[in-house]
């Protein structure tokens, strides 16, 4: 039996209407894809609070989390992932790049350009459905 996962991605976006993409780093699972930041749901949070805690870990910067965007099921070839995205706003701090090998704001109309993660697609789709 697969392992399941359930993660949050903040989809943040700034003033000039890009979003926020990080490019997963060759040591981690699902290497070299990019993806909307966040990660694992720790015992006893909400996931809101998780997707606040994993930004700070990994960007070292403060996000508002907003509505929620998408909750997707995934089945990867090793394990099936429940990925939830929500809207979010940085508060204070500016991302740097920890744990990733990059980090970009990306237009809306963009995004597909770049090799998202496959989870991450109906979060995009819902996006470029917006505008």
């Amino acid at each position: 039996m697969k392992k399941h996962i359930h993660v949050v991605g903040a989809i943040i976006e700034n003033d000039k209407n890009e979003i926020f993409c990080a490019l997963r780093n060759p040591h981690m699972v699902l290497a070299n894809y990019w993806e909307f930041p966040g990660g694992k749901i720790e015992v006893g949070e909400s996931s809101k609070q998780a997707l606040a805690r994993e930004i700070l870990e990994e960007f070292n910067c403060s996000i508002e989390v907003n509505e929620k965007v998408e909750d997707t099921t995934y089945e990867y070839k090793e394990f099936i992932v429940r990925l939830e995205t929500f809207k979010a706003s940085i508060i204070s701090g500016e991302p740097l790049a920890l744990e990733h090998t990059e980090i970009r704001w990306v237009a809306r109309h963009q995004l597909l350009e770049l090799n998202f993660a496959p989870a991450d697609i109906p979060s995009i789709k819902k996006l470029l459905a917006e505008k």
